[in-house]
């Protein structure tokens, strides 16, 4: 421990100590650096841009089916063929049958590829399907 020269035994020090304030900035620092990559649902796909429409009015959080540049199928996380996608979409709009879906197709994939998942979603009884783009700059 460093002690303070010259006289004034007992005298409050006036200096700030910033390294407790240091110490609680890097650990906030690296429980975001932890927790951001978890927020992103569904897998990651380049999206094809577009201009920016009007926003929804309805905010409700949507089901996530993403189709990756190699043409697999995932709903949220989980991967499925589109035996396995029909069947869990079915499950899932039962219980809520008007739930929007959120399409989100790789750039590089033909629109017959999506097209095909766009149908799997009619015949599972899909109401409300909205396609993912990136916001053009």
């Amino acid at each position: 421990m460093a002690m303070a020269a010259g006289g004034g035994r007992g005298k409050v020090k006036s200096e700030i100590n910033v390294t407790p304030l240091v110490d609680v900035v890097l650990v906030l620092l690296i429980i975001f650096m932890v927790v951001t990559p978890m927020l992103q649902r569904g897998k990651d796909v380049k999206l094809p841009t577009a201009q920016k429409q009007k926003e929804d009015e309805g905010k409700s959080d949507p089901m996530i089916v993403s189709v990756t540049a190699d043409k697999r199928i995932f709903l949220e996380k989980d991967p499925f063929d589109e035996a396995g996608l029909r069947l869990a979409m079915t499950a899932k709009l039962s219980a809520e049958p008007f739930k929007a879906i959120l399409l989100k197709g790789d750039s590089s994939l033909t629109f017959e590829d999506v097209r095909k998942v766009l149908s799997v979603m009619q015949k599972s009884g899909a109401k409300t399907v909205k396609l993912g783009v990136q916001e053009k700059q």
